[in-house]
């Protein structure tokens, strides 16, 4: 299975959440649809986002990306409203993202949805994720590189929203099964999801023998956990096959 296939981000909108591989998600997949006139993508964010420029073929500042798009003959593009600073843009509200969707400008619409500040691990805050409506695919991700780790800021973002879905102290060390109910709960990895969303956990840098077993005790517990969850792709996004095994219901 091919990781389009995979992720389930053959098409339509397509947002990352979560930690631990969400932007090399967005560029692995877009980088793979250069040259590919039949996935004209697109990469943009309703958050902050740090300057992509170098992964896809150009990027688009502009208050009206459906106009860009139709426009571009430069796929895969980027598009954003504004550059904050030297090293990040900002991110459109997701009704933005909707239009976008509506107007059927590009086939593949890769969304970064909420921000983790590099982290491995998260729960989201109140105002996370911030998800288009018009979202047919989530993949909420999770590095399996948080295993073992004590429960805190220095590799989770939000180590206290963490603990209260998964009863752990700060300072705890991180269990496989930690991340299955986070990345399964209502407070975790499906906060926000709309009803019809396709939801496929992502568990990422799964580099050796040892973290493959982690993370197929991860997935098994999300599927255990969560009956919309139609499978978990266990992958090491940065290789050139990135995915190491699917799980399926």
């Amino acid at each position: 299975m091919d990781v389009f296939e995979a992720l389930g981000a053959e098409s339509g909108v397509v947002a990352v959440v979560g930690a631990g591989g969400k932007k090399t998600t967005l560029y692995t997949l877009a980088e793979r649809t250069r040259g590919d006139s039949a996935h004209r993508a697109v990469v943009t964010a309703t958050v902050r986002i740090p300057i992509f420029d170098r992964h896809v073929e150009t990027v688009v500042v502009t208050d009206d990306p459906v106009t860009a798009l139709e426009r571009t003959d430069a796929w895969p593009v980027g598009v954003v409203p504004e550059r904050e600073r030297e090293d990040r843009y900002v991110g459109y509200d997701p009704a933005i993202v909707d239009d976008l969707a509506a107007a059927d400008a590009a086939d593949l619409v890769l969304v970064k949805a909420d921000g983790a500040r590099t982290r491995e691990f998260k729960a989201p805050g109140d105002d996370e994720p911030q998800l288009p409506q018009r979202v047919d695919t989530v993949i909420p991700i999770a590095s399996v590189h948080a295993v073992g780790k004590p429960l805190s800021a220095e590799s989770v973002h939000r180590p206290e929203r963490v603990a209260a879905i998964t009863g752990l102290e700060l300072g705890d060390p991180v269990r496989p099964e930690d991340v299955s109910r986070v990345l399964t709960s209502d407070r975790g990895g499906l906060n926000g999801v709309p009803d019809g969303a396709t939801v496929v956990p992502l568990l990422n840098k799964v580099d050796d023998p040892d973290r493959r077993a982690i993370a197929e005790e991860i997935a098994t517990g999300v599927l255990e956990r969560a009956p919309r969850v139609p499978r978990v792709v266990l992958a090491r996004m940065i290789a050139d096959e990135p995915v190491v095994d699917v799980l399926e219901r």
